[in-house]
């Protein structure tokens, strides 16, 4: 990941890092916006990157790992 490296230290309060409060903080925002809808991850990827320098791998790692759960990866032939 890049950026700052402040965004990767996890926080003594919670435990969550900088990029994770962004995302989860994007999708809270997103959900009152879309009341009974589910937020798209390329929409949620698209509002976190204009508050936080990451690339789509790391912050699909981040995401599964906040919403906990797991995402089969495509298998390489």
């Amino acid at each position: 990941m890049s950026g700052h490296p402040h965004d990767h230290l996890p926080d003594v309060r919670d435990g969550l890092t900088r990029a994770e409060r962004i995302i989860l903080h994007t999708l809270h925002r997103l959900e009152q916006e879309r009341p009974g809808r589910a937020v798209p991850t390329a929409l949620l990827y698209g509002h976190v990157v204009e508050h936080l320098n990451i690339g789509p791998k790391a912050f699909q790692t981040l995401l599964t790992r906040l919403v906990g759960r797991h995402v089969p990866r495509a298998r390489e032939d």
